[in-house]
């Protein structure tokens, strides 16, 4: 079978059965923009066709003016379902078709989105919702509390089986009971009148507006969902986009003419799955934004470079990073897992590999979010410590075969890759076997914690540092991908939940962020530096890391 045919099989999967089982990682890993490889974990369905064709969305009222096509270069969905949604593939594509309550823009602030506006009340538990008597289905049909409730209770249906829907509304009274199938209705969730919906949570939390702005809470129409299993092939859309096409060479967004939100002048936006390197595609004039690599970062940087001046850079919310399996040998000796971070040198992978599109982490979460300790520094490298380390751990005699798990199909292992196993050699004289998996299998396999190490990222779903710390180390995550238990780090990050002192609550997670470090379940690598070429024609582009729905803040000039 040929890696195009698996490749559509792959999205037939999703797009016909709508399940998943998880990143982002980031993030999850969700990463705005730059697309990355997505995942899949479905029961066997019919192949996405050549190609699928969404009728034209029949707008409100003409648009105030015509804004051309982007062209981006991307990469295929596995899903286009918000309630599964764990990839940040995926995620570029589903924060423009859908919609929730609220959502984050470009300076990572929450706004109103489908709700114009909220109450919280009830000593910071009971979240009100007013939604705009505007809000529409690409339809045009009126969005009501009842979708925005079906939706949730969708998301956490047993049935649907959502590997992420509870690590972000699981705050909602009720909603473990309903997802363990404990209970019929979520009790938290109160649908006042048509345009009125009220949320209620277990305790006052700092965060939980922000997780209403990741998709697991977007809303789809009940009508088409509930009635059609192929709805993805041409779904009714809650967001200022459209699926107009997509095969397994491109996709193509059109412009929501019912989108009651924010202003969009695209008329089109079209993503190129293929067609050769987006450096060469983007001089070439075939896409109009691009990421640079580490490979190219050097003449871009240089001024006399006429790219220079379309160059784009920001901090990234994001961590690059080892993962151990803290319950299988030999890692579940602390002391091995030390060693290892305290051989691994991030400056050298930073300047070398990365080439300054990356920072050194000493911790876990990153420079653009405001808990981080920038005087902290981590299990600093020191590979004669980390030597004498390794000699006092109860595997120093008897090491097992150790097997170094990354994400891809290429055969060859990336600059990265290469390093740290350079540096594991020379420093600590371990010998690792590497494997390279296919990304859906990858992730399926990271869920069921099958791997011994693994090389990962996270990027921030919002950015608050309960998604790093609590979301990946609290031992009853079901982010938590290395078995990592830790009581103390568990009492800190709970005390943090309730926390509304903004001071406060950054002595706990730092204080966290430091017994876990020192515990050592990830090796924290790196922190990434966005750099993006926009062309000159493109107005209102940003570098973010936000996830948000960027394409509403573009225009094209002629």
């Amino acid at each position: 079978m040929s890696k195009q045919t698996i490749i559509l099989l792959i999205l037939g999967v999703l797009l016909l059965c709508g399940l998943l089982t998880l990143c982002v990682a980031g993030a999850a890993a969700l990463f705005v923009l730059r697309p990355s490889p997505g995942i899949e974990l479905g029961e066997p369905a019919t192949a996405l066709p050549p190609s699928v064709t969404s009728p034209e969305p029949g707008p409100a009222q003409p648009p105030a003016s015509s804004g051309g096509t982007l062209t981006l270069f991307g990469g295929l969905p596995p899903t286009l379902d918000p309630a599964v949604v764990q990839d940040s593939t995926s995620a570029e594509y589903v924060v423009h078709l859908f919609s929730g309550l609220v959502a984050l823009n470009g300076e990572a602030e929450i706004v109103p989105d489908l709700a114009r506006d909220w109450d919280v009340t009830d000593g910071g538990t009971t979240y009100t919702f007013y939604l705009s008597p505007d809000a529409r289905f690409s339809d045009g049909q009126q969005i009501t509390a009842d979708d925005v409730a079906y939706s949730i209770e969708r998301a956490l249906s047993p049935t649907l089986g959502s590997p992420v829907a509870m690590s972000y509304l699981d705050d909602i009274v009720g909603a473990r009971d309903f997802a363990l199938g404990q209970a019929d209705r979520v009790e938290g969730i109160q649908i006042v009148d048509d345009q009125t919906i009220r949320l209620v949570i277990d305790a006052p939390k700092a965060y939980f507006l922000a997780k209403l702005t990741y998709p697991t809470s977007y809303v789809v129409d009940r009508r088409q969902v509930s009635s059609s299993p192929s709805w993805m092939l041409s779904p009714v859309c809650s967001g200022p986009f459209v699926l107009r096409e997509i095969d397994q060479d491109h996709l193509v967004l059109a412009r929501n003419g019912h989108y009651a939100g924010r202003s969009v002048s695209l008329d089109t936006v079209t993503y190129l799955f293929s067609g050769g390197d987006p450096m060469t595609m983007y001089e070439s004039d075939e896409i109009d934004i691009v990421s640079v690599t580490p490979y190219e970062i050097e003449r871009i940087l240089d001024p006399r470079n006429p790219l220079h001046d379309q160059l784009h850079t920001a901090p990234e919310a994001s961590v690059r990073y080892m993962g151990f399996n803290t319950k299988a040998p030999p890692f579940d000796d602390p002391i091995v897992r030390q060693a290892i971070a305290m051989a691994i040198d991030k400056e050298r992978l930073a300047e070398l590999v990365y080439r300054g599109t990356a920072v050194p982490a000493r911790g876990i979460l990153p420079p653009a979010l405001p808990d981080h300790d920038p005087s902290y520094q981590g299990l600093s490298f020191d590979p004669v410590a980390a030597r004498q380390l390794l000699a006092t751990s109860r595997y120093a005699n008897a090491m097992p075969e150790l097997v170094l798990s990354t994400a891809g199909s290429s055969a060859h292992l990336s600059a990265e890759e290469r390093a740290i196993l350079s540096m594991l050699e020379e420093n600590l004289g371990l010998e690792i076997r590497v494997e390279q998996i296919e990304w859906a299998d990858f992730l399926e396999d990271l869920n069921q914690e099958k791997f011994q190490i693994y090389l990962s990222g996270w990027i921030a779903d919002f950015p608050d540092s309960q998604n790093f710390l609590d979301l990946l180390f609290h031992s009853a995550s079901g982010q938590n991908r290395g078995g990592y238990a830790n009581p103390q780090v568990d009492a800190l990050l709970e005390a943090a939940r309730g926390e509304m002192d903004a001071e406060r609550r950054t002595e706990l997670y730092r204080e966290a962020e430091r017994l876990i470090i020192e515990d050592a379940p990830w090796v924290p690598l790196t922190h990434s530096i966005s750099h993006t070429l926009a062309k000159p024609h493109v107005q209102g582009y940003g570098s973010s890391s936000a996830m948000y729905a960027w394409l509403c803040d573009i225009s094209l000039t002629p």
